[in-house]
């Protein structure tokens, strides 16, 4: 059966919002209209939402950090992002700059970080290396 691009542009938006209101990351398939008149699968992918009070104590330091201005405690910190997975809402480059949340008992950098943009409190956090991002919302 073949699902009229409409629809299937649809579907992907609404997977999409779902999992923005919802507030956890989600990579979903949906259908869309291939070249030849089938469908294909494509993935969609949404950031999620986490409470600050939510975060591990380690992401508040380095939240601390980043009003800060440092001094960091990995050379990589501050440095760009560049969203090549294209998780994150799309901006021109240095748009996003790391940031190391340490995680104890790791004996390098580990998995998790914060990723600032350039607006103030546009924070994404991440515990699996930039897999899946949640926007850190400061007011719960």
């Amino acid at each position: 059966m073949n699902i009229p691009h409409r629809f299937a542009r649809v579907g992907a938006l609404a997977v999409l919002a779902s999992s923005l209101l919802v507030g956890t990351p989600t990579v979903a398939t949906a259908a869309a209209p291939s070249a030849d008149g089938g469908t294909v699968s494509v993935a969609v992918r949404g950031v999620g939402h986490i409470c600050y009070s939510g975060l591990p104590s380690q992401a508040h330091d380095t939240l601390d950090l980043i009003e800060e201005g440092g001094p960091y405690p990995y050379p990589k910190d501050g440095t760009v992002f560049s969203n090549r997975e294209g998780v994150l809402p799309k901006q021109s480059s240095g748009y996003y700059h790391e940031y190391t949340v340490i995680t104890p008992g790791s004996p390098d950098r580990g998995a998790r970080r914060i990723v600032a943009g350039k607006k103030s409190r546009e924070d994404y956090y991440t515990a699996d290396h930039y897999r899946s991002f949640a926007r850190v919302d400061f007011s719960c």
